[in-house]
């Protein structure tokens, strides 16, 4: 079964402490997600983040669970970014 991926680019963060407060709920759920940090760059311009999950379907209903949705309201307009799930190649 091929792995699943979430592909975080941060463009710009605009708010620091919405961030932090994105991450302090974020982490967690996705942990109980079953979601793996397996790279992040802290670039100049931009950050990015990469999550690896056991499946695409995992990944899919991380990202749709309860506790990563309150992550996202504590998050809202503080950065802008591009957000993608992927799948691996099995």
């Amino acid at each position: 079964m091929p792995k699943g991926y979430w592909v975080s680019a941060y463009r710009t963060i605009s708010d620091p402490a919405k961030l932090a407060a994105y991450s302090q709920l974020a982490g967690p759920a996705i942990e109980a997600g079953g979601g793996r940090v397996v790279a992040h760059d802290a670039g100049i311009a931009e950050r990015t983040v990469l999550i690896e999950f056991d499946s695409f379907e995992q990944a899919v209903a991380a990202r749709e669970s309860a506790a990563y949705q309150e992550a996202l309201v504590a998050l809202s307009d503080g950065v802008e970014r591009d957000f993608r799930i992927v799948e691996g190649i099995d």
